[in-house]
């Protein structure tokens, strides 16, 4: 069973409080009775443990954690786009967003299939808008219902960011930090930045998330992740996120131990094309990188055989056969300090450049914060 459903209201109530410094002027500008704001904010403060206004003759005055809240309402708000939308509604469709079945989502929300369908209508009929369209026992979005999900995964986000920030002035390390990795970022960079994290942070969870660019996209832009590690795009293609690079990666020629390539003085394009290659999918980064290294030496690219982006089924097909691959040496770290796998620098330079992307306008929690910075800290002792 997930997690109780935030109550929106009670989050509207705090950011109105805050900016107009009075309950009256504050119920005014959300259309709440003045005791329905009071009592919002009041089982606000009991949710968290804290007082987020001192009562007094001048008014509500915010502390410190009303202070860091706010902000992660106001952004969750515009995100949600309706004062009508409830938690509970929110919660309900994003479960069938991701689930693709009343039934399924029902188990995972904890309610009734009844439930989440009256939940999911009564939805659609507070924004006017049709959400969903039955295919059968399945269900898709509508453009509507696309757009809706991303708003409500980028509001669940911003409040999730804003309570581990409250838990975090209390002196609670608390959150969770989920983090997007393209293959390279798996190798050393990210497994040791974790166990540095986990040290530092022993009370914030970390959930890795593998994938190529194609898959982590998405949920990145939805808030389903944080941060993404990998091998950076170009940046006219992201006009909605955002790119930092931290270290420049250098691939290698890698093949099997033994393999008739290492026996020769210098490797050109006849001698590439004479071999199979395994190689990425043809819309990444890598595959660009190793197109642009056949025409460099004056060969064609050849035929790619075999796509495929698992480093562990690469690893294994190279090793039974005299296929090549253009790979970083520290994905196959193990199998060349053992013997196992052989490589050889590439006839012309290649690079490309390794970093973390993000939402373009993500302020990042403390540990989140401390995260990124370890990355920094890692790829410069060496782990990259």
């Amino acid at each position: 069973m997930s997690e109780r459903p935030l109550n929106i209201r009670h989050f509207a109530a705090l950011a109105a409080t805050v900016h107009h410094g009075s309950v009256t002027r504050a119920a005014r500008a959300i259309n709440l009775t003045q005791p329905a704001l009071t009592q919002a904010i009041a089982r606000l403060e009991a949710d968290l443990g804290c007082a987020l206004f001192e009562r007094g003759a001048a008014g509500m005055t915010p502390t410190e954690p009303a202070l860091l809240l706010a902000p992660r309402a106001d952004a969750a708000l515009a995100h949600i786009g309706s004062p009508r939308v409830t938690g509970t509604q929110m919660r309900a469709f994003l479960a069938l967003a991701r689930a693709g079945s009343y039934a399924v989502a029902a188990e995972e929300t904890g309610l009734s299939t009844a439930s989440l369908h009256r939940a999911v209508a009564d939805l659609a009929v507070a924004l006017g808008q049709r959400l969903v369209d039955r295919r059968g026992r399945s269900v898709m979005l509508t453009a509507a219902g696309e757009r809706r999900a991303r708003g409500f995964g980028l509001a669940m986000a911003e409040l999730r960011a804003g309570l581990a920030e409250v838990a975090a002035w209390q002196g609670k390390a608390a959150g969770r930090i989920v983090v997007g990795a393209m293959p390279l970022s798996r190798a050393r960079w990210l497994p040791e930045t974790v166990l540095r994290f986990v040290r530092d942070w022993p009370g914030v969870d970390v959930a890795v998330m593998e994938g190529s660019h194609a898959e982590l996209a998405g949920p990145l832009r939805d808030g389903e992740i944080d941060l993404m590690l990998g091998a950076l795009r170009e940046a006219a293609l992201l006009d909605d996120l955002e790119q930092e690079a931290v270290f420049e990666d250098r691939p290698a020629l890698v093949m099997r131990a033994g393999h008739p390539l290492l026996a020769l003085p210098a490797v050109d394009g006849a001698a590439m094309t004479a071999y199979p290659w395994i190689l990425s999918g043809r819309d990444t980064p890598l595959r660009h990188y190793w197109e642009a290294m056949m025409r460099a030496v004056g060969a064609e690219p050849p035929h790619v055989g075999i796509e495929c982006g698992s480093v562990l089924t690469v690893r294994q097909l190279l090793r039974g056969s005299d296929a090549l691959t253009l790979l970083s040496p520290a994905q196959l770290a193990v199998e060349l300090d053992a013997g196992v796998l052989a490589m050889r620098p590439p006839p012309v330079p290649v690079t490309r450049t390794i970093g973390i992307t993000t939402r373009q306008g993500w302020r990042p929690t403390a540990p989140q914060a401390a995260f990124v910075t370890l990355l920094h800290e890692v790829a410069q002792a060496g782990f990259a």
